[in-house]
C-alpha cells in the first residue's frame, strides 16, 4: 500500500552512468552495490566487486587522478577515495568484516520496482552465477575474522539465502546455495575458532571514523561530547515523561509506554499514518527542499528482514519510481515474549519518531533532494555518517518545530499527545548516543561487550536480548555512533549559520543549502554558508 505521492512527481534528467568522470567510476567499480540501491545505478545489476585480498589492491590501484574543476567535489570526491585506502587498504577491514562480502551478495535491491520484472530478474539470476567466486574470494579474505565479529554476523550471513527465488533455475540455485553454505561455514567455524578480540584500538578507530568524513577525530573529544548529551537527554526524557506520570521513575515509566503498540497486524497501518503525517507536516512547514514522490509502506524483503525499519529510496540514476519505508513485523518463529519485545521498537510512543526519521523529513526526502543535486559526485556519493546525523537531527528539529501538538490534532487517538512524541524522540537520541559511547569503549578497550550492554540497559528502553544485540553490533559496526556524531554536527553548524545569516536565517534557507551538498562528508558541510 502505498502512502498518496506529495506535490508534482518532478523527472530528474541526471548525468548518465557512462559519463562519470573518471576518477567517481573507479569508486564506483569498487562499490557496485551502493551505487546499484544507493545511486540507482541500474548499470551495475548483476555485478559485484572483487573483494579478494588481491582484487582489493588492484581497485585501490586505480584511485586518484586529475583533480576536479569544483572545489567542493574535489574534496567530497578525494575524502570517498582516502576513506577507502584506509578501510580496505590499510585497515584491511575486508579481510576481518562478512559484512563487506555479504554486501556483495546481497540480492534485495532487486524486489524495488524500478525496472520491469523480467528485467530485475534476468539481473537476479546474473548476479546468483558470481556466487561461487564472491563466496570463494570472501573465504580467500576472511583469515582475520574474530569470534566476536562472527557471532554477531551468524543471523545476517545465514538470511543472504532468504533473497533466492524459488522460480531460478535449478543449477544456478544449487551452486549459489552451495556457494552460500560454505561461506556460512566458514563464519561458524570463526565463531568457534576464531580470536576472542575485536577491538580496533583508538588509532585505528579514530581513522576509520575520520578519514572519509574528512575530519581529524579526537576520540576523547567526542566520547565526553556524548556523555554531555547523554545527561541532556536524560533531563529532557525525566521533564516530559513527568508531565505524563508525575513522581514515577522516567526510563521505567517509559518502558512502560513502549509495551504499547499497534500490534502486528496494525503496524503497517500505524507506519503509514504516521508517514502522512509527517509528509504534511514537512511540506507545510518546508522543512525539506522537495516535497515529490511517492513512498510506499510495506514489509521488507526476506534478506532485508534483520531489520527493524528502513528507507529503500528511489536513487537519483532512476527513472522516478516509488520508494520504500519498510516496517518489519516480528517473525512467525518468535516465541510470544519475544514478539512482544521486537513490537516495543513500533511503540504508540517511538514509531512516530521512527517515522520521521526514515520518511519526512528524514532519509525520504534527503532522497529526493538527492534526485536534484548538482553534480554527479554529490548524487553518487554518500556519506552515511551525514545520512544518519540528518535522519536524527529530524526527529529533535520536528519535536522544536511543534510536531508533536501537529500530530496530536490528526492522529485521532485521545490518548496520544505531543508529550508522547516527545518521549519516543528522547529513547531514540538515548539508543543512537549510547552506540556512539559504546563504539568508543569497545574499540579503545575500556568496555567488554557486557559492559556493553548493561550500558544499554541502563540508558535506553532496551533490555535483556535486545540491549545484548545492540552492544554485539559495535564488534562489526564501529562507527554506528554515526547518528548522534553527525546530528551534534548539523546542531552546531545550524548555530553558525544563525550567526552568519542574522535575520535572513530560516530552517528552510539551511537546509536547501545543507542538502544542496548532496550527503557530504561531515567534514565539509560548512560549505553550506558560502553561499
Amino acid at each position: 500500500m502505498s502512502v498518496r505521492p506529495h506535490g508534482s512527481a518532478r523527472e530528474h534528467a541526471s548525468t548518465q552512468p557512462d559519463e562519470l568522470p573518471p576518477r567517481l567510476r573507479a569508486i564506483a567499480d569498487l562499490m557496485p552495490g551502493s551505487m546499484r540501491d544507493g545511486a540507482g545505478m541500474h548499470e551495475y545489476d548483476g555485478r559485484a566487486a572483487d573483494l579478494s585480498p588481491a582484487g582489493v589492491r588492484a581497485a585501490l590501484a586505480g584511485l586518484g587522478g586529475e583533480p576536479l574543476d569544483d572545489p567542493h567535489d574535489e574534496a567530497h570526491l578525494a575524502a570517498f577515495e582516502n576513506g577507502l585506502r584506509y578501510e580496505l587498504g590499510e585497515l584491511e577491514w575486508h579481510r576481518a568484516n562478512p559484512l563487506h562480502h555479504a554486501g556483495e551478495m546481497d540480492l534485495s535491491g532487486y524486489e524495488r520496482e524500478y525496472a520491469p520484472g523480467a528485467e530485475r530478474d534476468a539481473a537476479r539470476i546474473r548476479h546468483l552465477k558470481l556466487w561461487p567466486a564472491l563466496a570463494d574470494r570472501a573465504v580467500d579474505a576472511l583469515d582475520r575474522l574474530s569470534a566476536p565479529v562472527a557471532k554477531s554476523l551468524l543471523g545476517a550471513v545465514r538470511g543472504i539465502a532468504a533473497g533466492v527465488p524459488d522460480d531460478v533455475p535449478e543449477d544456478v540455485r544449487s551452486e549459489a546455495l552451495a556457494a552460500h553454505a560454505k561461506l556460512l561455514a566458514h563464519v561458524e567455524h570463526a565463531a568457534e575458532h576464531g580470536a576472542a578480540g575485536a577491538g580496533l584500538g583508538a588509532e585505528a578507530l579514530r581513522r576509520l571514523m575520520g578519514t572519509g568524513e574528512a575530519m581529524e577525530v579526537d576520540l576523547d573529544v567526542l566520547a565526553a561530547r556524548a556523555d554531555a548529551e547523554r545527561d541532556r537527554l536524560r533531563a529532557e526524557l525525566a521533564e516530559a515523561a513527568g508531565r505524563l506520570a508525575p513522581g514515577r521513575d522516567p526510563m521505567e515509566f517509559s518502558r512502560e509506554l513502549t509495551r504499547r503498540h499497534p500490534g502486528a497486524d496494525g503496524v503497517l497501518d500505524a507506519a503509514r499514518t504516521w508517514t502522512r503525517i509527517a509528509l504534511d507536516f514537512t511540506e507545510e512547514r518546508r522543512l525539506a527542499p522537495y516535497a515529490d514522490g511517492e513512498c510506499r509502506v510495506d514489509v521488507p524483503p526476506p534478506a532485508l528482514r534483520w531489520a527493524t525499519a528502513m528507507m529503500a529510496w528511489s536513487g537519483p540514476w532512476e527513472r522516478d519510481t516509488p520508494s520504500f519505508y519498510f516496517i518489519t513485523p516480528p517473525d512467525a518463529e518468535l516465541s510470544e515474549a519475544e514478539a512482544a519485545e521486537w513490537m516495543e521498537q513500533f511503540s504508540h510512543t517511538t514509531l512516530p519518531a521512527v517515522s520521521v526519521h526514515e520518511v519526512a523529513p528524514g532519509h525520504f526526502s534527503h532522497g529526493r533532494a538527492l534526485r536534484r543535486a548538482p553534480s554527479p559526485v554529490r548524487r553518487a556519493l554518500h556519506s552515511m555518517t551525514f545520512a544518519e546525523g540528518w535522519a536524527h537531527y529530524a526527529e529533535e528539529m520536528c519535536l522544536e518545530e511543534g510536531f508533536g501538538a501537529y500530530a496530536a490534532e490528526r492522529v485521532g487517538d485521545p490518548d496520544w499527545t505531543a508529550d508522547h512524541f516527545e518521549v519516543g524522540v528522547w529513547l531514540e537520541a538515548l539508543i543512537r548516543v549510547t552506540r556512539l559511547s559504546v563504539a568508543i569503549g569497545m574499540h579503545t578497550g575500556t568496555m567488554t561487550v557486557e559492559e556493553a550492554a548493561a550500558r544499554f540497559s541502563e540508558d535506553t528502553p532496551l533490555q535483556g536480548p535486545a540491549a545484548l544485540s545492540e552492544a554485539r553490533r559495535a564488534t562489526f559496526d564501529p562507527t554506528y555512533g554515526r547518528y548522534t556524531w553527525g546530528k551534534l554536527e548539523i546542531m552546531a553548524l545550524r548555530e553558525r549559520a544563525k550567526e552568519q545569516w542574522g535575520s535572513e536565517f530560516s530552517l528552510p534557507r539551511f537546509h536547501r543549502a545543507l542538502l544542496e551538498l548532496g550527503s557530504p562528508p561531515l567534514g565539509l558541510i560548512g560549505a553550506a554558508l558560502d553561499g
